[in-house]
């Protein structure tokens, strides 16, 4: 829960490193939080029709936007920590092929030591 809060603390924190446990933390306790608003949105009828049954509704929605300027910063700071800019989060514009690879950099070990973006995250 540590690494969800310090997430929230640093929103607007686009400089540094995050460690991939911090990263993934937060997705998973982001996931989590999404996933009881979406219950929430359904049970007490909120939730937007598409056409083929409820979608993103009010508490859902308030909470993905809550979410979308720490997720960003975070993953900014994850590129860092494998020393790539975070403009590189500009991949996930490209079909397919742009999310596919910044998973995988998530999922890569930081470097070690010191990088252009500064000292290694404290966990």
């Amino acid at each position: 829960m540590r690494y969800y809060i310090r997430a929230l603390q640093n929103y607007a924190n686009f400089s540094g490193r995050a460690s991939r446990k911090e990263f993934w933390m937060f997705q998973l306790f982001f996931f989590l939080i999404y996933t009881a608003t979406v219950v929430m949105d359904v049970l007490l009828g909120t939730a937007f029709e598409n056409g083929r049954g409820p979608f993103m509704g009010l508490f859902s929605s308030a909470t993905y936007l809550a979410h979308l300027l720490p997720a960003i910063s975070l993953l900014v700071r994850r590129l860092h920590d494998i020393d790539k800019s975070g403009w590189y989060l500009l991949l996930f514009l490209i079909p397919v092929v742009g999310p596919i690879l910044l998973l995988i950099w998530t999922l890569t070990p930081g470097t070690p030591g010191e990088n252009r973006f500064g000292p290694p995250p404290q966990d």
